[in-house]
């Protein structure tokens, strides 16, 4: 018989042992401990055990759907960090159930809207999120340049005269308050100023220029940049590849990668730099409450 618990009444274990089942036959290959399942999505990714969910069948974890509630871009959100299943047990109404306690925590807890990521070519997921109202509003693509030697040396400054900014390291709050003086620009879950507050593997950078940040930069020491901001009247101008030419020679990158959501003018200047299109990509999909 199907049991479903609130995630505050199982220990991680089980938590873990109904991600795992649900998971096995992923597109994508998610080989984590115990440890580090319970490190990454009840930490930097935001979900909470009280707004999770585990499904038991005769005493085995088959199923579960993660939960985590913040301010995102405005307005009060769930997303849903995970849902899967056991293979078996699909197509039985486990996932229905479960979403439907998702959907209800929301409400609970005051949500005005639903958030996820799907893998582009999830078919099945897609449908299932389609049939419970879900639409697809952003795209999300990645890039990586596997090889930095391009970027070694200093660009060059595109104006005659033009005064070449300074790159200094700045801390969490800096970075913040740059980023959020700045116009509005969709930043997914995953790459927004909370998440990235949430650990401690970032480096900020900025780019100075008469006493004013110009550009800000996050990016880990694997060389996964986060966010990459430039003032309007500063673009074009080489500004953000000194800041990747500072970040490749301070810690010692041989690759970088990004990820955004629609935005073409990102994409111009990845392209530019020889980035390259990773064939995984994904939608952002909402419901709205």
């Amino acid at each position: 018989m199907l049991k479903y618990y609130r995630g505050t009444e199982q220990d991680m274990k089980v938590l873990f042992t109904a991600f795992q089942a649900g998971f096995v036959d992923y597109m994508v290959k998610l080989d984590l401990t115990e440890e580090q399942f319970a490190a990454h999505f009840f930490g930097q990714e935001g979900n909470a055990l009280e707004h999770s969910f585990v499904a038991l069948y005769g005493g085995e974890a088959v199923g579960i759907i993660l939960g985590g509630i913040k301010e995102y871009e405005g307005i009060r959100t769930m997303r849903c960090g995970a849902l899967a299943i056991r293979p078996d047990l699909r197509g039985q109404g486990v996932s229905k159930e479960l979403f439907r306690l998702h959907h209800q925590e929301a409400v609970e807890q005051g949500c005005r809207q639903l958030y996820l990521e799907v893998i582009k070519g999830n078919e099945r997921a897609i449908a299932f999120y389609n049939h419970v109202g879900y639409q697809q509003l952003y795209d999300l693509a990645y890039y990586t340049l596997a090889d930095v030697s391009g970027l070694m040396t200093l660009p060059h400054m595109d104006e005659s005269g033009r005064d070449r900014p300074s790159i200094v390291q700045i801390n969490n709050e800096q970075f913040i308050e740059a980023v959020q003086g700045r116009e509005y620009f969709h930043m997914n879950w995953q790459n927004d100023l909370d998440y990235i507050s949430r650990s401690n593997k970032y480096v900020y950078y900025g780019a100075m220029m008469n006493g004013k940040l110009v550009a800000v930069m996050a990016i880990t020491r694997q060389g996964r940049i986060s966010l990459l901001v430039v003032d309007k009247n500063e673009r074009g101008h080489g500004v953000a590849q000194l800041l990747l030419n500072n970040a490749i020679h301070e810690l010692a990158l041989t690759r970088l990668q990004i990820s955004f959501s629609n935005n073409a003018g990102v994409h111009g200047f990845l392209q530019h730099l020889r980035f390259q299109k990773d064939p995984i990509q994904q939608y952002e999909m909402y419901r709205f409450i």
